[in-house]
């Protein structure tokens, strides 16, 4: 059920140059949050930025009743979240969009692979799958290690592997030739550039592993109603707000083979 909140800023982090987290809570019920979906954010006093911004949701502790955002800085309407301090508001709207899936057996092997900005949507998929007695390995990639961002928090929840282009940290090189990658495992999940999306579901594909893809298209309302993210899909034209962002890659041939 989708709802919208004013949230207050209950801290902000500054992670390198590049990213920042916020922990918001309304003091009010949350509505329950799956791993990939997202938020619509309200970008307020900036003339530059007309729409709502989307932006994965992190983290969420249902106990405290919070939501954390992992945030990039790219442009205006980042840079005026960035200036966020405690105890300021953002509206929202959440939750939007169709997450991860998350009914993998116990004692499953997955991999779950993220790429800059697209590593945010994985944490709250590890801890998911880390309570369901999956066994995670979680390989995160970027070009130097300063952006790779909150990577210790993903260490109680599986197996932490880094690759970078400089090999500033961890295997230089790409994500898609970590060890770690070329393993047996029983699902792969990816978020992060489509170049990396594409070359690890087309590596899945080939090998006869599930991988679902979480896409990065334009979203404007979040609601299908815009139409600016449809993508090409197996099965039709997708809003990738609303049907996605997730896909399973068996929908998505035509997009990962190009």
């Amino acid at each position: 059920m989708k709802e919208i909140h004013d949230f207050k800023v209950l801290e902000r982090r500054q992670l390198g140059s590049r990213y920042f987290a916020l922990v918001l809570g309304h003091g009010g019920r949350m509505p329950a949050v799956a791993p990939g979906q997202f938020v619509e954010v309200l970008v307020e006093g900036e003339p530059k930025v007309m729409l709502r911004r989307p932006i994965s949701v992190h983290d969420v502790d249902e106990e405290r009743g919070t939501m954390t955002l992992l945030i990039q800085i790219v442009g205006n309407g980042t840079r005026k979240l960035a200036a966020l301090q405690p105890d300021d508001k953002l509206n929202m709207v959440y939750p939007l969009g169709h997450g991860f899936s998350t009914d993998i057996p116990a004692g499953s092997s997955v991999l779950m692979v993220g790429g800059g900005a697209g590593i945010a949507p994985l944490l709250h998929l590890s801890k998911v799958l880390k309570d369901r007695g999956v066994d995670c390995t979680i390989l995160l990639g970027g070009r130097t290690a300063e952006l790779i961002p909150v990577r210790d928090e993903f260490e109680p929840y599986g197996r932490l592997c880094i690759a970078t282009d400089d090999g500033s940290l961890g295997h230089k090189g790409l994500v898609v030739e970590h060890p770690s990658f070329s393993e047996s495992y029983d699902m792969i999940y990816t978020c992060g550039p489509t170049p990396m999306m594409k070359a690890v579901a087309r590596s899945a594909a080939q090998r006869g592993i599930r991988c679902e893809v979480s896409l990065e298209n334009m979203m404007a309302c979040g609601v299908g109603a815009c139409l600016c993210c449809v993508t090409d899909t197996d099965q039709g034209h997708r809003c990738v707000c609303k049907d996605g962002p997730v896909f399973d890659i068996s929908t998505l041939k035509k997009w990962y083979q190009c």
